[in-house]
C-alpha cells in the first residue's frame, strides 16, 4: 500500500492495518494515534514527528525506519524489529518494549 492510499483510509476512519506492506512510506508529521500496525512491514519508513501514541506495533518490522522525534507514548512494540532505527528524541514513555529486537 502506498502513502496516499494509507492516509486516505486512515482519514476515513480505518484503524486496523495489520500485516500491511508499508515499505518506505512517508508518514512524517502524521497523527496515527491508536493505529493498529501489528505485523506491518515499515522498513525504511519515514515516521519523523509522527504521533504513534497508543499504537499497536506488535511484531512490526521497522528496520531502517526514521523515528526521530516520534511520539511512541504507550505504544506497544512487543516483538518489533528495530534494526538501524533512529529513535533520536523519540518519546517512549510508557511504551511496551518486550522482546524488541534492536
Amino acid at each position: 500500500m502506498n502513502t496516499k492510499e494509507f492516509l486516505s483510509r486512515y482519514l476515513a476512519g480505518q484503524r486496523d492495518f495489520r500485516n500491511l506492506n508499508l515499505i518506505a512510506v512517508n508518514l512524517r508529521n502524521v497523527n496515527l494515534s491508536g493505529v493498529n500496525l501489528s505485523g506491518a512491514n515499515l522498513t525504511k519508513a519515514n515516521l519523523t514527528r509522527t504521533n504513534l501514541s497508543r499504537a499497536n506495533l506488535t511484531n512490526a518490522t521497522l528496520t531502517g525506519a526514521n523515528l526521530t522525534e516520534t511520539n511512541l507514548v504507550y505504544a506497544n512494540l512487543t516483538d518489533a524489529t528495530l534494526h538501524d532505527v533512529d529513535l533520536s528524541q523519540a518519546d517512549i514513555r510508557g511504551a511496551i518494549l518486550h522482546n524488541t529486537v534492536r
